[in-house]
C-alpha cells in the first residue's frame, strides 16, 4: 500500500511541533476579507523605494548581471554596507571578512542563531519580541528563556540581565532589537553601556538586530557593538531605511573568526542573494545615505497623533523612540485577551491591530499598533476606535 504523506509529516524534524505559523500573518490573513477594514497590522513601509534605488537595479539587469553574485555579497554591496555603518554610527567592520549580504534581517538571525546555538542551550531573549527569534531558537534545539521587560518599560534592566545569567548558565546568547518591534522602544547609550558591562567578562554571544537604526527619533541610534564588539553580530539592512522589504538585502557584521563561521551557514542555506538586488542596496547605502530622513519625519508626525489621540481613547503606551509602532495597553472594560480584543475591533469596527499576544511575555493585554499608513487611515482608525470605546461604555 502507497504510503500517505500523513504519515510521512511524522517523521519530519521533531522540532518543527514546537513551531507554530506566525500569528500576526495568520491574523492579518484571518481579517484580511472584511470590507473596509483598515489594516494597521503588517510592518511595512507604506513609502515606495526611492527611484534613483529602483534605477540601479535596472541599470543592472541591463547590464546582464544576472549571475551569481560571491556568497557574502559583492565586494560593492559590503564596502557600502561598511562605510554606511562607519559613518552612521561609528562601527567598523572590514567588508572583505566582516561583512555578509544576507537575505533580509531574517536570513541574518537565522544564519547567526543556527551557528550559534547547539541542542540544550539557552538564548535569553527580552519580550515582548518579534516572535522570529523564538521560532529559530526552537528549531535548532534550544530553550528560549524570556525576560518580561514589561515592568521596566520595556528596557531590560542590567539586574534583569544579571539575574537571567546567573539563573541559566547554559546561556549561550542573548538576543537585542531595537529600536524595538513591537513597542518601538530603544536603547540610549547608557543602557547599552550598563548591559556591556554585565556581558564584558562572559562568553555570551550579543545578536543586535538594529533593523529600524535610521528609523529613531530625538537622539542617534547607538549601536552595542560600539561597546562589545568582539562579542555582538550585528544585523542591519535596507527594508526600512529605504522602503525595501521586498528585495531581501540584510546586512551582517562581526568578527573575522566568528564571520568565517557564519559564512559556512549562508552559503548552504542561500549561496547568495540576488544581484540586481545587491546593486539597489549598494546604491542605497553609497548615495542614498540619507533617504530614511524624509520617511521618518513623516513616522514622527503620525507617531505624535496617533500618541496623543490613543491615549485620550485609554490606551496608554510607552512613547515610541523609534520604528512605527505603538504597543498599546487595552482600556480596562474592553476584552483583556489581546486576541479575542482584536477579533472584535476587526469585526465591529473594522480596525485591524495586532495581539500583544503574539509577542510573548509581557505581550498580553496590549496591542501593537503599526502606523506605517496614511494620516488619512490613521484618522480613520482612531474614529472607529472612538466609536467602539464609546459604544463599550454605552452598554454598561
Amino acid at each position: 500500500m502507497p504510503i500517505d504523506s500523513t504519515t510521512l509529516v511524522q517523521h519530519m524534524n521533531d522540532r518543527l511541533s514546537e513551531i507554530q505559523p506566525s500569528d500576526i500573518l495568520a491574523f492579518n490573513a484571518e481579517i484580511a476579507n472584511i470590507p473596509g477594514i483598515v489594516r494597521l497590522t503588517l510592518g511595512e513601509p507604506d513609502f515606495n523605494t526611492p527611484e534613483h534605488v529602483k534605477q540601479a537595479a535596472i541599470d543592472s539587469i541591463n547590464n546582464n548581471e544576472s549571475h551569481y553574485a560571491p556568497s557574502n555579497g559583492t565586494p560593492a554591496l559590503r564596502q557600502a554596507a561598511a562605510n554606511f555603518l562607519a559613518k552612521k554610527y561609528g562601527v567598523n567592520y572590514d567588508p572583505d571578512n566582516e561583512v555578509i549580504i544576507t537575505a533580509g534581517a531574517t536570513g541574518g538571525i537565522y544564519t547567526a542563531l543556527s551557528s550559534i546555538l547547539n541542542p540544550g542551550d539557552e538564548v535569553l531573549i527580552p519580550t515582548p519580541i518579534f516572535p522570529l527569534y523564538i521560532a529559530i531558537a526552537k528549531l535548532a534545539g534550544a530553550t528560549p528563556v524570556f525576560m518580561d521587560t514589561s515592568a521596566n518599560g520595556f528596557v531590560l534592566s542590567p539586574e534583569q540581565l544579571k539575574q537571567a545569567l546567573a539563573d541559566h548558565p547554559k546561556a549561550k546568547a542573548v538576543v537585542l532589537n531595537f529600536p524595538s518591534n513591537p513597542t518601538g522602544v530603544t536603547y540610549r547609550a547608557a543602557d547599552l553601556k550598563a548591559l556591556a558591562a554585565v556581558l564584558a567578562d562572559k562568553p555570551i554571544f550579543v545578536l543586535s538586530d538594529e533593523i529600524y537604526s535610521e528609523l529613531t527619533y530625538g537622539e542617534t541610534h547607538v549601536s552595542i557593538a560600539s561597546y562589545l564588539p568582539e562579542q555582538t553580530i550585528l544585523l542591519n539592512g535596507v527594508s526600512k531605511s529605504h522602503a525595501m522589504t521586498g528585495w531581501r538585502i540584510g546586512i551582517m557584521c562581526a568578527p573575522k573568526a566568528i564571520t568565517a563561521q557564519l559564512g559556512k551557514i549562508h552559503q548552504f542555506t542561500v549561496t547568495t542573494t540576488t544581484a540586481n538586488a545587491q546593486a539597489a542596496a549598494t546604491e542605497a547605502l553609497s548615495k542614498g545615505m540619507d533617504d530614511a530622513q524624509t520617511m521618518k519625519q513623516e513616522y514622527q508626525a503620525r507617531r505624535d497623533y496617533l500618541y496623543e489621540a490613543l491615549n485620550k481613547l485609554g490606551f496608554k503606551s510607552a512613547k515610541p523612540e523609534g520604528a512605527f509602532y505603538l504597543f498599546s495597553k487595552i482600556p480596562a472594560g474592553l476584552p483583556q485577551d489581546s486576541m479575542a480584543f482584536c477579533r472584535e475591533l476587526a469585526h465591529e469596527a473594522r480596525v485591524a491591530l495586532i495581539p500583544g499576544s503574539s509577542f510573548g511575555p509581557g505581550g498580553e493585554g496590549y496591542v501593537r499598533i503599526s502606523y506605517a499608513a496614511s494620516m488619512d487611515s490613521l484618522k480613520t482608525a482612531v474614529e472607529r476606535i472612538a466609536t467602539y470605546v464609546a459604544s463599550k461604555a454605552e452598554v454598561k
